[in-house]
């Protein structure tokens, strides 16, 4: 999958005179930091391989991103992380945990977002203003920051959109705040497939503050495709009116093979050759964890469809029913597009459907919420459940073993997976309608019905384990390992030589 350019078994010898090996020995840890001219021009992709690229030269790492706005989240010790700084630490080898991502803000109504502060949960942060939390926060961040770099040699840092938003500078708590207080060194990061990239980037570095410009090491041209010969002079010229090199020119690469944080698959990533199982994924508003489909996604033979409307899932093999942030919302917007009709459509036709979390909840026959956590609602009614909502969230990690199963699902029978829990709501069988179904894994994690083509799962990451990905496709997908040795082969590639190392000097 990927051409490493440098052995990928031994780090960089380092000697008495690198800069890395003296940043190594003492004070606390240089910042780089990835800014953005616009979400989605490659911060957290970028951010990921720095992390390798920097633990592979012998250094002790730690990814760090003050705020993220994600409904992709991950179970760590002390609560839940951002995916996108999850995977990073293990990029750097480091154990993920909540400092790395001390605020995270869940998206659960356009004008609502649940507050995760430090992995738990603040209710009150969460009814507070967007402008007056800034203040509420920021010392148990710039704490995060600090005790990360008292701990590390090299602490790479996310920003989050665009350091230039100047409606949100003066309450900015994630992008040049968090520069200015950790001194990093910045590379300023532009999607030029979208076009006006040299534009993006001069309007940015025109709008910050100058103390804010002498932090921008270089320019990052991403998702470049064509001859980079044809960008000239528009470098140079960029250069002389800013000050700023523009140090890496990053060709557009589909099948780097980590996760999107935020966004869909995009159907040019998919694998190469013949088509074996289409699997419909829907794609509510609310969607949520779908990181853990990127494993699926790389398996050879395995096309992804995004499924909006009814035709989408027409001739799938498989329907998927996703991870939710707001079950009921999802569940009214479903039914607004006749998806309710088409999956039942597709189960009594005998495909498989399969739910995972906020989606076996919706497999139900209700869900109940006496809490005002979610909501109510009538459930799809194919498979005999019903969650009701509690106050408390239960976020775990988890392993157990599939029980038999039947049908679409039996090469599960007996495998053993590990994976994660983010829920509210607590489901269990219908008294009136037990016969319809039964539990496949302990504690309540996973039901069936009795024809064995539906299958509900509150185990988030079954196709990130690598005994059910075999069992279902008698197939692997690249390790993380493998995905993160590429993305930092890459840039050392791309970049212009001496300048990640120059960033910690």
């Amino acid at each position: 999958m990927y051409a490493p350019t440098m052995a990928l078994d031994s780090p960089v010898a380092l000697n008495d005179n690198s800069p890395m090996s003296s940043k190594a020995k003492s004070g606390p840890a240089r910042c780089v930091m990835v800014l953005g001219t616009t979400s989605g021009a490659g911060k957290s992709w970028l951010a990921t391989a720095l992390c390798r690229w920097y633990a592979r030269q012998g250094l002790k790492v730690a990814p760090f991103k003050a705020q993220n706005m994600s409904n992709n989240a991950r179970v760590v010790d002390g609560g839940e992380i951002g995916s996108a700084q999850y995977f990073q630490a293990l990029a750097a080898n480091a154990v993920p945990e909540v400092r790395m991502n001390p605020l995270l803000l869940k998206p659960e109504r356009d004008t609502h977002s649940q507050v995760v502060l430090m992995g738990q949960v603040s209710e009150e942060l969460s009814t507070l203003p967007w402008r007056g939390r800034s203040e509420r926060v920021w010392p148990q961040i710039a704490q995060a920051l600090d005790e990360l770099r008292a701990e590390n040699d090299v602490v790479v840092i996310e920003g989050a959109g665009s350091p230039a938003e100047i409606n949100l500078m003066a309450s900015d708590i994630v992008n040049m705040r968090i520069a200015r207080h950790a001194q990093a060194r910045c590379l300023l990061a532009t999607d030029i497939d979208r076009g006006g990239a040299f534009a993006h980037l001069y309007g940015t570095w025109a709008l910050l503050p100058e103390a804010d410009r002498a932090l921008l090491r270089g320019f990052v041209l991403n998702k470049f495709r064509g001859d980079a010969s044809l960008l000239a002079p528009a470098p140079q010229q960029l250069q002389e009116l800013t000050g700023v090199p523009t140090v890496a020119t990053l060709p557009m690469w589909w099948q780097h093979g980590l996760p999107e944080e935020d966004g869909v698959f995009d159907d040019r990533s998919r694998s190469s050759g013949t088509v074996t199982r289409t699997v419909a994924v829907v794609a509510y508003p609310r969607i949520s964890n779908l990181d853990e489909f990127q494993a699926l996604k790389n398996v050879p033979g395995v096309r992804l469809v995004w499924a909006r409307t009814p035709a989408d899932v027409a001739g799938a093999d498989w329907i998927v029913l996703p991870g939710s942030k707001h079950t009921s919302g999802d569940l009214a917007w479903l039914r607004a597009q006749g998806l309710d009709r088409a999956v039942a459509a597709h189960a009594e036709r005998g495909g498989a459907v399969l739910g995972i979390c906020g989606g076996l909840q919706m497999l139900g026959e209700a869900l109940v919420d006496p809490h005002g956590i979610d909501g109510n609602a009538p459930g799809l009614g194919l498979l005999p459940l019903v969650t009701v909502f509690e106050r408390e969230k239960t976020v775990r990690h988890r392993a157990a073993t599939f029980g038999e199963l039947t049908g679409d699902w039996a090469a599960l029978s007996g495998v053993p997976v590990a994976g994660y829990e983010i829920h509210h709501g607590q489901t269990a069988a219908h008294p009136q309608m037990a016969n319809d179904g039964r539990p496949v894994m302990p504690e309540g994690l996973a039901w069936q019905n009795t024809r064995g083509n539906v299958l509900g799962l509150y185990l988030h990451g079954l196709f990130e384990d690598a005994g059910a990905l075999h069992a279902l496709f008698g197939a692997t997908a690249p390790t993380l390992d493998a995905t993160f040795d590429g993305l930092a082969d890459f840039i050392d590639t791309h970049f212009d030589a001496g300048v990640l190392a120059g960033l910690i000097a």
